[in-house]
């Protein structure tokens, strides 16, 4: 369970400003903006932690806890790490759940001092890291979306607002609250906003605990629409939100809490967004997170992503494409018309493979160019970002080349790769861009802009007059330490540091002739230290101011030149985006067209009724499992029509455990997943017509954290899918009933498959070990039985893994035994105990003679309570202890009397 990171001011969190130092001051300061962060004070090359932030840093991160000086007489507990390393330190911490405010020195201690000798340099907190607003490649997982979500309800409609920093891309979905789950864990989002009101609901809470994210509770006011579209619209440089769509009022309210956190923890600094893209629940297949989890799509019930549905069928080339990817996997579309023209892009770019392949070898040499215009445009980013940019302008070029212009229209790419193609057309301002980054820009920069370096020779003349008069100098030196060696006879060593200087250094011996007082000595003693003694000249000391101006020119000169494409960056930040987004959608469709070739996928019949027919179909993950080993994978057939007039709408699956039930029920609603994300599926035919929501029930597990059992999860799971599913929804279920007693399991796996077949009239895979339940064959309209086949052979159990027609006619849990390794002594006991329970059912009472199991009712009302009996109304008014012993019995002998009649 995710609680909110929520830490109030305390007197431990922000200690008292009285009587401290100027530096303390500032800190105290820092933390008193900033009081629920872990605040990272910098002092030089480290930066300190003080007080309660130092004690949680030192136990979270493994520090050295240190103490400093007093404050009101106690002493300052502190911990630092090295500039160079802070990075590493504040993934473990953002990790770990935390918020670090960092507080960086504004100027240089030179200029600190112009204002007086005591004068403090200026700090302040330049940003605010969270698990959701990480921009940098360090801390981010290159290959997957680092997304801030935020919540709000209003009116009866929930909204979910996305925004992933690091990409520049922002979605604004309204949804009903029951969806709320859904959605958010669509978006799997590192960090979730949520107005402090919402925790009162327990339905929105228990949305917000299972989203995976770090739950933040924001004060209520935030989330006020008329506040939060004031926000945004700043946020956007807008004057109104009307341009980007009619937002309801519930999606104003949740982008104005994302807005609110932006401006809070980039201190100011305005990202560059795309414009909220809407996207309604009824835009993409809902699944809910037990369903998600259930069905391994992008995570794996481990967490892990490698084993799921994404790791198996990912072949992209690119970080972002990577990304877009797992969006697609993540949130398939219910449009048939959308979906048809993803398989259009797949389908185009299959048929082509020397395209395809020259397209991904294009691509495989690209750059992640929307995270590096979005660490530029925050202030972030440095010359390898702009070489980033320049890297992946290029490869725009070269990828739209492959297309070749004028068509034939029939022959030509599909609308969706059209379209990409498109934005990769560069603009003249972009051409400009990549044009000055290309003559401006070395091969290889370096990572920090202040080391200099990364400007081309020849680029700016002013630069390589600096440069020359730099370079020139320090040859000079080397000159210059010749003649002096020469002139004193000592062996002196041209040396250089912060406070002297240049200066010549030799060792305490040599320099014994040079420290006795002559009048014409030109060497100048400036420092004795235990073994060396330090000199300088006119000459070293005109030279050291010459160099160091020579040096600075060239650094402010890079500098400038640094901010100039940065700027431009920053001005061009969304046709950036767009040729990002084109670049990775191109790689998810030849990576699907790919993945296609490789397992012998083949395009799926997306339409509006309600079949769903699979012919030979394979599970994906489980396929390449098994194909690895160098076994072969046995493909099934499935068939379900929800309206019934082609076939059954569900099937009741039998068989022994480990002969692939869940398998089977699993791969079925992963093929769903794969055709509405546009994907082709491992099969060799496929019809579907387009689901709205997908449930899973399969697995079993207890929530310890939520006090629920293992029966009590899989029951409210099973809550959720009968008042959610519909006549256009996929169910698959795995055993219900199998955590409590045998006629109490039997009787719920009834009466759930009775109402899915009646009411919800969805579309089922409905496995279970109650062989009675394939009695709703001939029960129910549209009900069909299929079995896991297996065989008995030699006394031992033969998995054959093909899904036929029919029920099977026992579980074979005593085989499953003994191939689980159970000891000899107790399988030949249980075969006995079966076998004899199994010749006295004859014993037991017949199915037709229980009320439960009797011709379906129609979901009639229930028949009201039978009317209470004389006797029993007697012997309510009954009070015994106001009863003396004459009285008891004469009561007794009056309901003897009334129990005759």
């Amino acid at each position: 369970m995710n609680a909110p990171l929520v830490h109030p001011p305390t007197a431990d969190a922000v200690p008292s400003s009285e009587g401290v130092t100027p530096v303390m001051a500032q800190f105290l300061a820092a933390k008193a903006a900033q009081p629920d962060a872990i605040v990272f004070f910098r002092m030089g090359d480290f930066y300190e932690l003080f007080f309660k932030d130092a004690e949680i840093a030192s136990a979270a991160l493994g520090l050295t806890l240190t103490k400093r000086g007093k404050h009101q007489g106690q002493d300052i507990p502190m911990a630092g790490v090295p500039v160079h390393a802070l990075d590493g330190y504040l993934a473990r911490l953002i990790r770990q759940g935390f918020k670090a405010a960092i507080c960086e020195q504004l100027e240089a201690p030179s200029e600190a001092r112009k204002r007086g000798s005591k004068a403090v340099v200026h700090r302040d907190i330049v940003r605010v890291v969270t698990p959701g607003t990480l921009t940098e490649d360090s801390l981010l997982d290159a290959r997957g979306a680092n997304r801030l979500a935020a919540v709000s309800v209003r009116k009866g409609r929930a909204a979910v607002a996305v925004v992933e920093l690091s990409a520049g891309s922002v979605d604004a979905v309204a949804c009903s609250p029951d969806d709320l789950g859904a959605v958010l864990a669509s978006f799997r989002p590192s960090e979730v906003l949520a107005p402090d009101r919402l925790w009162s609901e327990e339905a929105i809470k228990a949305a917000l605990d299972g989203c995976g994210g770090v739950v933040q509770a924001l004060p209520q006011a935030l989330a006020e629409p008329v506040g939060a579209r004031v926000r945004v619209e700043r946020l956007y440089g807008v004057a109104s939100l009307d341009g980007f769509g009619a937002f309801e009022e519930a999606e104003v309210s949740a982008l104005g809490l994302i807005a609110a956190y932006l401006e809070t923890t980039q201190a100011g600094k305005i990202p560059a967004l795309s414009p909220p893209r809407r996207s309604g629940d009824s835009g993409f297949l809902a699944i809910d997170p037990a369903t998600r989890l259930s069905l391994e799509i992008d995570r794996t019930q481990r967490g892990e992503r490698e084993g799921s549905l994404l790791a198996c069928i990912d072949r992209t080339v690119t970080s972002g494409g990577a990304r877009a990817l797992a969006e697609r996997i993540a949130r398939p579309l219910r449009d048939t018309t959308a979906i048809n023209h993803g398989l259009d892009a797949v389908e185009w770019l299959l048929e082509r493979r020397d395209l395809r392949r020259d397209l991904r070898d294009g691509l495989r040499a690209s750059s992640d160019v929307a995270r590096a215009a979005s660490r530029l445009v925050l202030g972030r980013g440095g010359p390898r970002d702009l070489a980033a940019i320049r890297t992946g302008l290029t490869i725009a070029e070269g990828v739209a080349g492959l297309f070749p212009p004028g068509s034939d229209p029939l022959a030509g790419p599909p609308a969706r790769l059209v379209a990409c193609l498109d934005r990769l057309t560069l603009s003249p301002d972009l051409g400009r861009l990549l044009v000055d980054l290309a003559e401006g820009l070395v091969a290889e920069p370096p990572h920090l802009a202040r080391d200099g370096g990364f400007v081309a020779a020849g680029y700016r003349p002013e630069l390589e007059e600096a440069r020359r008069l730099r370079d020139d100098s320090r040859r000079v030196v080397a000159d210059l330490e010749a003649r002096a060696v020469a002139e004193a006879g000592v062996p002196f060593k041209i040396r250089h540091n912060a406070v002297l200087g240049y200066f010549l250094e030799t060792s305490a011996k040599a320099a014994e002739p040079l420290l006795r007082p002559t009048g014409d000595s030109p060497f100048i003693h400036r420092q004795t230290l235990a073994n060396q003694v330090r000199f300088t000249t006119v000459e070293l000391s005109e030279l050291d101011a010459k160099i160091s101006q020579a040096g600075h020119r060239a650094l402010a000169i890079e500098g400038e030149t640094f901010e100039t494409w940065r700027r431009a960056v920053q001005s061009l930040a969304r046709p950036l985006q767009a040729v990002a987004e084109a670049l990775a959608e191109l790689d998810a469709h030849a990576a699907l067209a790919e993945w296609a070739e490789e397992v012998g996928g083949v395009r799926p019949a997306i339409d509006d009724t309600t079949c769903f027919e699979v012919t030979a179909g394979r599970h994906p993950v489980v396929e390449a499992a098994v194909k690895a080993q160098g076994d072969p994978y046995t493909p099934n057939d499935c068939k379900l029509d929800g309206s019934g007039a082609a076939c059954a709408r569900l099937s009741i699956v039998t068989g022994p455990n480990m002969a692939g039930k869940s398998t089977f029920l699993r791969q079925n609603a992963l093929l769903v997943v794969l055709a509405q994300a546009g994907a082709f599926v491992p099969a060799r035919a496929m019809r579907l017509g387009v689901v709205d929501r997908l449930f899973s029930r399969v697995g079993a597990g207890d929530d310890l954290a939520r006090g629920r059992s293992t029966f009590m999860t899989e029951m409210v799971e099973t809550a959720a899918i009968l008042t959610q599913a519909t006549d256009r929804s996929f169910v698959v279920l795995d055993e219900i009933g199998r955590g409590t007693a045998t006629w109490d399991g039997l009787a719920i796996a009834w009466a759930v498959a009775e109402a899915l077949h009646d009411r919800n009239r969805a579309r089922t895979l409905f496995a279970t070990h109650y062989h009675e339940l394939a009695g709703l064959e001939t029960r129910l309209g549209h009900v069909c039985n299929l079995s896991m086949a297996a065989r008995e052979w030699n006394g031992d159990l033969v998995f054959l893994h093909e899904a036929r027609p029919g029920a099977a006619d026992r579980s074979y849990g005593v085989q499953v035994a003994k191939l689980a390794g159970v000891p000899p002594p107790v399988v030949a006991r249980a075969r006995e105990v079966l076998d004899r329970l199994e010749g006295e059912k004859t014993a037991a009472v017949s199915l037709d003679d229980l009320p439960l199991f009797a011709q379906n009712p129609g979901w009639a009302e229930p028949a009201p309570p039978p009317r209470s009996s004389a006797v029993e109304d007697a012997l309510q008014a009954i009070e015994p202890d106001e009863l003396s012993p004459r009285e008891a019995l004469e009561a007794l002998y009056r309901l003897k009397g009334l129990g005759r009649r």
